[in-house]
Formats: structure tokens, sequence, C-alpha cells
């Protein structure tokens, strides 16, 4: 049986899977003496009078001709022997990089490893991976954030070289520290768009005095790209200041980008109060506004629902389009406040009344599934009249509605209509269904 703190009973000098001797049926099986040690010594592998350079050697074979699962699991077990690990894995890096032909997913773990070592060493590694085509370079983005504030300065220094600045920006907009504001701000101004964007993102994660100013004047690039994050950053900021929010964000409601008019409603959505909400509905009802947009403002409008909205919710129904009008009806029925309630179950009743005859299908079930979302048992009585439909689906959403709503109550008024011969035929045959699915 193999000691798993022996080092000697598991090392050899160039590991080879068919080795089955040494390394069982599975690389898997190498590991678990490595997890054994570091799990007896506080997570950290030991400096014992076994050799650590052999438990080293042992790990990075593992890493180097292991499949994946097991250059996953070997890869969780390296940081902890602490800096003797930078050396290895840097030559293994610098290897792989200069090879013909690359083992991509061993430079991938390698990478990511270098994040995990909070050592000056790997900051210029990575750096030069930056520019790296496809994976490699954003895995050289995240292994230095993960480093945080060390790479910091060396990735300021990178802001001044127009190849690396993108790069550079992404990796400080991860860091989310605020030593990275000063030089995201040196760059919203770039001639580049996508730098602008994205240093204006994440300056929005901060609470500095010094962003809101950059965040307003951002709103006015011309590039949509730039004023949607703008706008997006200044949705999230929870204190008002001496500038009024619904003034600076109303205005991009009617933004010649879609995008931006979407992220404009979300914003004054978010915000919810009696000025943003005016802005939302007066947007809503101009002929002018792209269908997309008007969905998009539904939707903010149904996170600050009052009974102002439910009412413009009620007189915008009648010439809504079929996707606005669906998006309404799901809207009424995730009215939380117990007063609402009544209010927007009216609404619903009222809209099965209304021309009841000619109404799709679609629609008749949708109103069915939020009055009994609802819960508003005066739903009850309407419900049932659905029952009577000439469409199958309609029958059912009531039936499920009517389960939904109070299905005691519901069985119960079944049970007598059941009984009752002056029902019309089709009333009559929607109550027998309904008593047999339930």
């Amino acid at each position: 049986m193999v000691n798993s703190l022996d080092p000697h009973s598991l090392h050899s000098s160039s590991p080879n899977p068919s080795e089955s001797n040494l390394y069982g049926d599975s690389w898997s099986n190498c590991v678990q003496p490595l997890s054994v040690l570091a799990s007896q010594h506080n997570q950290a592998i030991p400096q014992n009078r076994y050799a650590p350079a052999l438990w080293l050697d042992v790990a990075l074979n593992l890493l180097v001709e292991g499949d994946f699962q097991t250059r996953w699991d070997v890869a969780k077990l390296l940081p902890r022997f602490g800096p003797n690990a930078i050396a290895p894995l840097i030559e293994i890096l610098q290897a792989e990089v200069q090879a013909e032909e690359a083992d991509w997913e061993l430079l991938w773990f390698t990478v990511r490893l270098m994040g995990e070592f909070n050592h000056a060493a790997v900051i210029p590694v990575l750096i030069n991976l930056l520019n790296s085509q496809g994976e490699l370079g954003a895995a050289a983005a995240e292994a230095l954030a993960n480093l945080g504030n060390p790479a910091i300065p060396a990735l300021t220094d990178l802001l001044a070289l127009p190849e690396f600045r993108l790069l550079a920006v992404r990796s400080l907009s991860r860091i989310r520290h605020s030593e990275t504001i000063a030089p995201l701000l040196s760059v919203v101004t770039d001639p580049q768009p996508t730098i602008r964007a994205a240093a204006i993102e994440a300056l929005s994660s901060f609470h500095d005095p010094r962003i809101f100013p950059v965040l307003a004047k951002a709103l006015q690039d011309p590039a949509a790209s730039v004023r949607q994050e703008a706008v997006t950053g200044l949705g999230v900021r929870t204190v008002q200041t001496a500038t009024n929010l619904v003034d600076l964000l109303a205005p991009y409601l009617t933004d010649l980008n879609p995008a931006v008019c979407r992220q404009a409603a979300i914003a004054l959505g978010r915000l919810g109060n009696a000025g943003a909400i005016q802005a939302l509905v007066n947007t809503l009802r101009s002929p002018h506004t792209p269908l997309v947009v008007q969905i998009e403002i539904v939707r903010s409008l149904s996170w600050a629902l009052t009974a102002d909205v439910l009412s413009q919710f009620r007189d915008i129904l009648p010439h809504a389009s079929a996707e606005v009008y669906s998006e309404i009806v799901a809207a009424l029925s995730k009215v939380e406040e117990s007063t609402l309630r009544p209010q927007s179950a009216k609404i619903l009743i009222d809209l099965l009344k209304a021309e009841s005859s000619v109404q799709l299908a679609q629609r008749k079930q949708s109103i069915a599934l939020s009055l009994g979302h609802l819960g508003a048992i005066e739903a009850l009585e309407p419900l049932i009249c659905l029952l009577a439909d000439s469409d199958l689906g309609v029958q059912l959403h009531a039936i499920a509605a009517l389960k939904q709503l109070n299905a005691d109550a519901a069985y119960k008024r079944l049970k007598t209509l059941s009984e009752d011969q002056s029902l019309s035929k089709a009333l009559q045959q929607g109550v027998a269904i309904a008593l047999r699915e339930w």
C-alpha cells in the first residue's frame, strides 16, 4: 500500500501514465496522497525531512502529463507550495508558448495558476501574455485581476501603450479596488469607444464623488455603447445628487439606439419615483416608441406598481399591440401589495368581459393565469365562465387558475353548477371537464 506521506513511494523522474505499478490505473490516483498531505498540514505542503522539491516535482509532473481531471485537481494543490512553485511553472509556460504544437489545456491551467501566487515575479510573465490571441490573453487578464492590488501599478503603466490599453482596462476593471479609479479615469476620453465603455462600466461600481460627473458627461458620448454604460451606471446610484437623475436619464428613453433606450427604461424603473414613472408612461404612450422599448418599459413599470400605474395600464390595454398586451397582463399578475390586488383583478376581469367572443384564445389564457396568480376570489365566477369557451386550451387554463385561486371554493362551486340544468350546454360540458380534471 502506498504511504501517502512518503514522496519516494510516488516519485519518478519522468512520470508516464503507462507505469501502472507506480501511479495506478489513473492519474487521479496520484493526486490523493498530495491532498491528504496538504489537509494534514493546515492546507500547506510541509517543509519536513522529505525533500519539498520532490513533492513539487510530483505535482508538476501530474500537471504536465495528467488528464484534464488530474490537472484540475492538482491545480488546487500547487499554490500550497508557495513561491517555490513559481519558477518551474514559468518554465512550463514559456516552453509551451514556444512549442510548435502547444498544449493549450496545459497553457490555460498554468496561466490560471499564475494568478494564485501573490508574487511580483508572475506579473511581467502575465503581462507578456496579455496580447496573446484567443483564450490565452483572456486567461492572463483574469489572472492579473486575481492578483489584485499588486498588479495595479504594472497595469497602469500599460495604459500608455495603445496595443495593451484595452486589456489593461479590462484587467483593472476586474480588480474592483478604489486604487483603480485614478487610472480608469485617465482613459474615459480615449479615442477608442470600446476602451471608454469598459472604463465607464468599471467606474460605475464605485461611489466616489469624482465618478458621477464622468458618468453624466458620458451620456453625451457619440458611441452608443458608452452611453449605454453611462445610463447603466447612473441607474444604480442609490443616492440622489444635486442633479435630478430622472432629468438626466429620461431623454435617453428616445435615444437613437434601442439598446440605450431599453437601458434607460431599466434604470428609471429601478428609481421608481413619481418622476421616473411618469417619464416611462409618457414614452410608452408615444406612437413613435419602438416595440422592443415599449416591452422593456412595461417590464420596468412592473417593478414599481402603484395605483396610478395600474390605471395607466388599464387605459393603454385596448390600444396595445399583442406583445405589449401580453406584457401588461403578465405585469398585472405581479401585484404584491394587498390593497392593489383588487384593482388589478378588476382590470383583468373587465378584459374578459369586453368583447370576449372575439378575443384571441391566447389572450384569454394569459388573463386566466394572471387571475389565478393574483388569488382574488372575485375572479371565481369569471373564470368559471371561461369553461364554456370553445377552445380547450382556454378551458384548461381556466381550470388551472381556479385551482390556484381557491381550490376548495372552486370545487364546491363546480359541484353545485354540475347539478344546475339551466346552464348552457357549453358551460355544462366545461364544468364536467373541470370536474374530471380535478
